[in-house]
């Protein structure tokens, strides 16, 4: 089915999700009861690799309860380590410390698709085993490498690592919120200059007098792609460069700027390469068009965005090697659903029957991704079609009554400093053009609640209220809708408009002024923290409209004057919000943090106010409480937790300057966020259930301390209606409920959102890591040679035990399978 893109004249290929889902539930037949596939060489160990691939396929297409057993396998029976440590093959010999890098990195990126703690897979911290098999110095600095943590072992281990490890390293760790320059850096060399990416990690000779560290014992160093196209080491690779594509778009979404140029020539490769039958072929061995590369590159296009009509004719020719009901005559009767390795492929199967099922179910794995169009990042994140049709009937009776929070919006009914909407003719839309009709980008819940809040601007570009018969423009809701769709990455038009609206003069002086209600002079403390923080988003980039420093200045200003020398900030003028709620306070300080100014002293006022069990009270009172609110508490981790967004680099250690009280106010302080926490991740508010306003806030901000939220994002978003919103208390779609409810289903805040003018300064648990041996693996012109000394039969064994079971196993270890 085709849909219009908004680009005229261009159509879009909407995610064929009958043909997805069905390939999935053909997918997950071929499993054991054990959730296991059995591995064509022979290896004593199921293929974990495809297992994963399968498991990825199945949350894609909204089929994750299928994929159950394979997680189950890993992380409750305790298999995972059997596919990226050697322990499996000689338990309790002390090979659990030698680590096969790609495995671990999908293993990472398996748990978060599966929603299970990636901090916690078999016992294994996922995001620290990955980190730590990215080499910080020697010849493979900043690859995600197979190595040894116990010396006695690194001569038994060569570096095979190759682009499809680096890129699941690159996504798990930019989902987990740990994202790693060094492995982005060394991922960006293995890209030549065309746009492709190589697979393989390639020697050539070092310069003579090239003595760096970067050069092993025997002369030779990693090249770049560009580097190793003289010496025949660089061969184009389909496969790879989907996979890297994913990580670059994955690494994107995170927050990383300067990937556009890297990311544009990968899309304008692939396109050059599509096939006039519209499939894509691999790299050495597997040129030819096919499904298994066709599936991934198409997923990958989609995602990037700018080829509608390449992922169209994708999408055509995966379908065309599909099993359908219409071979029920055939020998491929019963087998509904499962892809062949091409169309040809296919049409023979209906004589001959299915063959090998291990070249189906890699076929298929891969071509499902493609039919579902969920990039890896949403797909880490939970953002999936739903399994279930969402019900249109609210199952609980969730409330609005949560102050807003730096985590979650809510709309504000009356605004005190209002400003009467403006006249029929006047809207921005004579600037910007007619508003187009807010459309969801896929059917992940993300996409859809993003359209329908876009839905809700007026104009296009703001939110109207209407009170005695007058309407008013809601300046704070619409600052609030802004925010919210950073959070989800969606509807980036509706972002643009809502943001010019907002920084227009008049609309600053109405919204933190009060003009034309206030008779003297007079500044509000928390409209001008979101108008900055709004005005900050992307201020850095080429694009960035000129007349904005200027905003950013005017604000930047008028927020410092109301900040006395306690670090309390005070309104001025007839309408002054006097409260001294935590909530305006933890805006305040954002938006300080976001105009590089010192909030030392705001800080030290909300670590001062936390209670006795660890959370924050509603207000700055300055007196002793035993427990706290949720909603606060929310907004003061969060506040305390924020650096500039080029201030460092967010990691697990506390910063020197850092008192011991306010580390111990973000640790107990987010510790306190998960205590009234169900199962599901929401809050449940007594007999009335579900509040999913406090839920959101509290998931957004474990968020914003590296605690992990994904729970809570799935369990909101069965909660859409068919329109895109959430349910109000009467059980229809309600504007209040589903803005605040956005960064929650987001599964993170505005902090983390691409852009965003502040970053985390830490992510929990807060610990000092040990460091692993840098016991270098044994430099080889040849980087695919295993030694046969000490643990050679060992490595043996594992070179097919441990393919990661992509397109790169099926080159490697699958060929003969293929038809």
């Amino acid at each position: 089915m085709l849909i219009a893109s908004s680009a005229p004249g261009v159509a879009a290929a909407a995610p064929d999700h009958p043909a997805a889902v069905a390939a999935a539930r053909w997918l997950a037949g071929q499993l054991s009861a054990d959730g296991t596939l059995e591995n064509p060489l022979g290896s004593p160990f199921p293929d974990h690799g495809l297992m994963i691939d399968v498991l990825f396929a199945a949350h894609a297409t909204g089929q994750g309860h299928l994929a159950e057993p394979i997680i189950g396998h890993l992380d409750d029976q305790g298999h995972a380590s059997d596919y990226f440590t050697w322990d499996g093959y000689a338990p309790g010999q002390g090979f659990d410390a030698i680590i096969v890098g790609g495995a671990a990195a999908k293993v990472l990126v398996a748990a978060q698709v599966a929603g299970r703690d990636p901090r916690n897979v078999d016992g294994y911290d996922m995001v620290a085993e990955t980190r730590a098999a990215i080499r910080r110095s020697g010849p493979d600095k900043g690859r995600v490498s197979d190595y040894s943590k116990n010396p006695d072992f690194a001569d038994s281990v060569s570096n095979n690592a190759n682009t499809f490890g680096q890129a699941l390293g690159v996504i798990g760790l930019a989902v987990a919120g740990e994202h790693d320059q060094l492995a982005l850096d060394r991922l960006l060399t293995q890209q030549c200059r065309d746009g492709y990416f190589r697979i393989f990690y390639e020697y050539v000779p070092a310069a003579p007098g090239d003595t760096g560290e970067h050069v092993n014992p025997a002369g030779y160093r990693l090249s770049t792609c560009d580097e190793g196209v003289p010496h025949d080491k660089a061969p184009p690779d389909r496969d790879s460069t989907g996979i890297a594509l994913s990580a670059l778009l994955a690494a994107r979404e995170s927050g990383v700027r300067g990937l556009d140029r890297p990311i544009d020539k990968a899309v304008a490769w692939l396109k050059e390469e599509q096939t006039a039958g519209g499939g894509w072929g691999g790299g050495v061995g597997t040129e030819a068009p096919n499904t298994n590369s066709t599936g991934l590159v198409v997923q990958a296009l989609a995602e990037a965005g700018g080829a509608e009509a390449h992922v169209a004719r994708g999408v055509a020719y995966l379908k065309s090697a599909q099993v359908t009901e219409a071979d029920a005559g055939t020998a491929l009767a019963g087998e509904v659903g499962a892809i062949g390795y091409h169309p040809e492929h296919y049409q023979g199967a209906k004589v001959d029957g299915l063959g090998p099922v291990d070249t189906w179910v890699r076929a298929g794995a891969q071509a499902a991704m493609g039919l579902a169009q969920v990039g890896f990042y949403e797909l880490a994140r939970g953002r999936v079609p739903q399994e279930e049709p969402p019900s249109t009937t609210a199952t609980t009776s969730p409330t609005t009554t949560a102050p807003p929070t730096p985590a979650t919006s809510t709309v504000t009914v009356v605004r005190q400093a209002g400003n009467p909407a403006p006249p029929p003719g006047s809207r921005r839309g004579a600037v910007l053009g007619p508003a187009p009709a807010a459309q969801p980008s896929g059917s992940a819940p993300a996409g859809r609640l993003g359209a329908y809040l876009a839905g809700g601007l007026v104009g296009g570009d703001h939110v109207e209220v209407t009170e005695g018969g007058t309407t008013f423009v809601d300046y704070e809701a619409t600052a609030d809708v802004v925010l919210a769709l950073r959070a989800l990455g969606e509807q980036p038009e509706a972002v643009e408009r809502a943001t010019r609206f907002l920084l227009r003069p008049e609309s600053v002086d109405a919204h933190a002024h009060g003009v034309p209600y206030e008779e003297g002079e007079a500044a509000y403390a928390e409209p001008l923290a979101k108008l900055l923080l709004v005005a900050r988003f992307d201020q850095d980039e080429d694009d960035a409209p000129t007349d904005l420093a200027a905003t950013v200045d005017r604000l930047s200003a008028d927020l410092a004057g109301l900040r006395g020398d306690d670090g309390r900030f005070t309104d001025t003028g007839s309408f002054a919000d006097t409260d001294e709620s935590v909530r305006r306070h933890a805006w305040a300080v954002a938006a300080t943090v976001a105009a590089g100014g010192d909030a030392g002293k705001s800080v030290d006022l909300l670590v001062d106010a936390r209670c006795a069990d660890g959370s924050f009270p509603l207000d700055l009172v300055g007196e002793d409480c035993g427990t706290g609110d949720l909603a606060a508490t929310a907004a003061a981790v969060t506040a305390l937790n924020l650096r500039g967004h080029d201030d460092g680099e967010t990691g697990h250690t506390a910063p020197g300057d850092w008192s011991p009280e306010r580390t111990a106010a973000l640790v107990d302080g987010a510790r306190a966020l998960g205590a009234r926490t169900a199962p599901d991740g929401l809050v449940v508010n007594g007999d009335a259930g579900a509040d999913v306003a406090l839920s959101a806030t509290v998931a957004a901000g474990r968020r914003t301390a590296g605690l992990n939220a994904d729970t809570a994002a799935r369990s909101l978003g069965t909660l859409l209606l068919d329109d895109g919103g959430l349910p109000g208390p009467d059980g229809a779609a309600d504007f209040a409920t589903s803005l605040a409810a956005a960064p929650g289903l987001a599964g993170r805040s505005w902090v983390e959102a691409e852009g965003s003018p502040v970053a985390p300064v830490v992510r929990l648990p807060l610990a000092e890591r040990k460091p692993h041996p840098e016991a270098q693996p044994v430099a080889s012109t040849s980087a695919r040679a295993w030694s046969t000394a000490a643990l050679g039969g060992v490595a043996l064994a594992l070179v097919i035990g441990f393919a990661l079971g992509r397109s790169t196993a099926r080159r490697k270890n699958h060929q003969g399978a293929a038809p």
